[in-house]
């Protein structure tokens, strides 16, 4: 049994965080104008499997036609799940921004893709109650527990 149940490492957790997303903020998001680009990609990968997404991104105004928001604190809908595609040396940073959320705004869940691992953040995040995944690529696991709608 996991000594935190807040850091999903098995695949059935991993699974079960996976099937229960229905929208996702992803900070970091790309514009498009690189289409190979994993931060445009997986974006996409989500919204095939049914997963709302809400571009983050203080680069841009517009992705993919629709409003894209600067940070966490600017985005007015509610989402459960924030996808992170920022290098390692920011996500203590980020888990200082989700921290000052209301707690009504923070997300159930967030996601660090593949290669973006910060313990100490995760743990400060598992502590106030939002589930956490590190290193591991959400479009893989989407498409492998998350059917087609």
């Amino acid at each position: 049994m996991d000594e935190n149940p807040k850091l999903l490492e098995s695949s059935d957790d991993v699974a079960a965080a996976v099937r229960a997303i229905r929208v996702a903020a992803v900070l970091g998001m790309k514009d498009g104008s690189d289409p190979e680009a994993a931060a445009w990609r997986i974006p996409q990968m989500l919204r095939e499997r049914g997963i709302g997404v809400i571009p983050v991104n203080p680069k841009f105004e517009i992705i993919g036609g629709e409003r894209c928001y600067p940070s966490l604190a600017a985005i007015p809908a509610p989402y459960d799940t924030l996808d992170v595609f920022r290098a390692p040396k920011f996500i203590a940073g980020i888990a200082g921004e989700i921290l000052a959320l209301p707690p009504e705004r923070r997300p159930r869940l967030v996601w660090l893709q593949l290669g973006i691992r910060d313990d100490l953040a995760a743990a400060r995040l598992a502590a106030a109650g939002i589930q956490v995944v590190q290193d591991r690529c959400l479009g893989v696991d989407a498409v492998r527990f998350r059917p087609e709608p």
